[in-house]
């Protein structure tokens, strides 16, 4: 099995970062999902690398707050179409176990599209808290705040990950986002807060 992954910016100014499933995930007959969201020290297209624990913060966060890591159809805010069971870090990266709800359109669809292997991986949304050097000039992702998982057809293109914000510094935090960014992380929030309302949760 080939452990591929890439980025790319999302509409809502949150990174993603695809796998391919492959063995990486399983998906039931009764819409039952499983497999990994991130892969720990597989360096993506622009030589980023997600370190072990990256994570930790961010799921303790989201467990304190009584909230969900979302289920959605290609990053899109106003499709749910599932529920994560469960989201954790093992040792070989970012575990989920969930649930395509087939009462819902967009969710039995995607089912089917699963089984026909049109659909090929998992993606992350993901905004990234802390960062230093990889050793192959990429981000070591060492905090990031994960939003969503998604079901994806493809890989964001590797030219678009260029377009996504990238710091000169050998570390990035928090307190150094960008008001645009910020701005942004808004809207998806306000987005993820309205598709709740209409498709509860």
């Amino acid at each position: 099995m080939t452990e591929f992954q890439t980025s790319g910016p999302s509409a809502y100014g949150l990174e993603t970062k695809f796998v391919a499933f492959d063995q990486v995930a399983t998906v039931a007959d009764d819409g039952r999902i499983e497999g990994y969201a991130s892969l720990f020290g597989v360096s993506d297209q622009s030589g980023d690398v997600v370190e072990p624990g990256a994570f930790a913060a961010s799921l303790a966060a989201t467990r304190s707050a009584r909230r969900s890591v979302k289920l959605l159809w290609q990053h899109d805010p106003a499709q749910p179409i599932g529920v994560w069971d469960q989201v954790r870090e093992d040792d070989r990266g970012l575990l989920v176990r969930g649930r395509l709800l087939t009462e819902v359109r967009r969710g039995a669809e995607a089912l089917s599209l699963l089984r026909a292997g049109a659909v090929d991986g998992l993606s992350i949304g993901y905004r990234a808290l802390k960062a230093g050097r990889a050793p192959g000039g990429g981000r070591l992702l060492q905090a990031v705040e994960l939003w969503e998982v998604s079901l994806v057809t493809f890989p964001m293109l590797p030219e678009a990950r260029a377009s996504a914000a990238k710091s000169d510094d050998d570390a990035i935090d928090a307190g150094g986002e960008d008001a645009d960014d910020a701005a942004l992380a808004t809207a998806l929030a306000d987005a993820i807060a309205e598709a709740r309302s209409r498709f509860g949760g």
